[in-house]
């Protein structure tokens, strides 16, 4: 059975962040005094749509949905649209506010392209109490630092040097950061209840660790090379292909066919 009702969903929160994206960017609605705060509105109306739907999948199948790639995609476009929206608040950057929206429908279209089927079974090694903090954290950091990313990419190709954009580069990062640590911890938690060892560098972790020492070295740079632009920009975009690999390249490794993770490929 597929998802429930899912192209419903789809299509109410891609149209509330069409109507966002509006009001960010055509210039009758731009120039509205309430034009950034009916943006902020209905980028709200279409997160809260993804979030509807997911408490209810998670309803419908009696477990968090959490084991695939369509489920945790689902997470991103919930995360994205709040994190564009806070940075908004604080920053007032109407690229990023778009970028994050338009983001969160590209995940959700993916979805609606490759539909999947329910399935209540989680493995043993899922059924722990670890599962839904570690991946929850996962998610949250891995939206966060893909956010942060963007910001290098901008960085990098802009002609005017910014201090600005530095200083939400580094906000993202220390917040992804902070998460990506809490999730390295709790899986370490949860595969020694799992498998009786906290680590074993398997594939899936040794990626981890490489995605989180990738975003070590871009703190550690910028705090000993303050004065310098392009290359932490540089290091930060290089840290988000490690992350991406981690994410869902590892598993089309070889190595992987005998990786305790591999349930993360279904």
């Amino acid at each position: 059975m597929i998802w429930i009702n899912f192209d419903i969903y789809f299509t109410v929160a891609i149209l509330f962040w069409a109507v966002a994206i509006a009001f960010l960017w055509i210039p009758i609605l731009s120039r509205w005094i309430y034009s950034q705060s009916i943006a902020i509105l209905f980028s709200l109306l279409g997160a809260l749509v993804v979030v509807l739907f997911t408490v209810l999948l998670w309803k419908e199948l009696d477990r968090p949905p959490m084991r695939t790639l369509g489920e945790t995609r689902l997470w991103y476009s919930l995360f994205l649209p709040f994190i564009g929206i806070v940075t908004f608040l604080k920053w007032r950057y109407k690229w990023f506010l778009s970028y994050a929206i338009i983001m969160a429908g590209v995940f959700l279209t993916i979805n609606l392209l490759n539909p999947e089927t329910y399935s209540k079974t989680l493995m043993p090694a899922l059924q722990s109490p670890w599962f839904v903090p570690h991946v929850v954290v996962y998610i949250f950091a891995y939206a966060t630092l893909a956010a942060s990313s963007i910001v290098a990419v901008k960085g990098l190709f802009i002609k005017v040097r910014s201090n600005e954009t530095l200083e939400l580069a580094d906000n993202l990062v220390y917040i992804g950061f902070s998460f990506l640590s809490f999730g390295l911890i709790f899986g370490a938690l949860w595969a020694k209840e799992a498998w009786g060892h906290y680590w074993t560098w398997d594939p899936k972790e040794t990626w981890a660790f490489l995605t989180w020492a990738g975003y070590l070295i871009y703190i550690h740079f910028r705090i000993s090379n303050v004065r310098e632009y392009k290359k932490p920009l540089w290091i930060l975009s290089m840290a988000f292909v490690i992350l991406l690999i981690c994410w869902f390249g590892v598993n089309y490794l070889p190595t992987t066919n005998y990786s305790v993770h591999t349930y993360t490929k279904y």
